[in-house]
């Protein structure tokens, strides 16, 4: 079974930054595409970064630019930079597959952006 392990969230003042981590077992992360998912208060959740398995990296137009997502096969983690963060970053952010059934979602890491 699968279990992801995200952590790194915590409360920064607008324009700070974070590094989340996703740490994983049961899997090898590194034959799967791999997002960073996050969900703020009364919505739905959304993709904001994802990394394929030879690297190729895609993200949201919210965070491009300001997010950086990477992976370390060694380790069988996955990370997120957050640089410039805004209010509107505001969530409980999530790691998971990119494609196909989604293994079962980790508790997920607060990540609120406030002065």
């Amino acid at each position: 079974q699968v279990q992801l392990v995200e952590s790194g969230g915590g409360l920064v003042q607008p324009g700070g930054s974070l590094r989340l981590s996703c740490a994983a077992s049961g899997t090898i992360f590194r034959f799967y595409s791999v997002g960073w998912y996050r969900q703020a208060p009364g919505k739905q959740r959304e993709l904001v970064a994802r990394i394929a398995p030879g690297g190729i990296v895609n993200y949201a137009d919210s965070v491009k630019d300001r997010f950086t997502i990477s992976r370390d096969n060694a380790k069988n983690t996955v990370y997120l930079q957050m640089n410039s963060l805004k209010h509107e970053d505001t969530a409980v952010y999530y790691c998971n597959k990119f494609a196909g059934d989604p293994w079962s979602w980790g508790q997920g890491t607060q990540v609120t952006v406030s002065p």
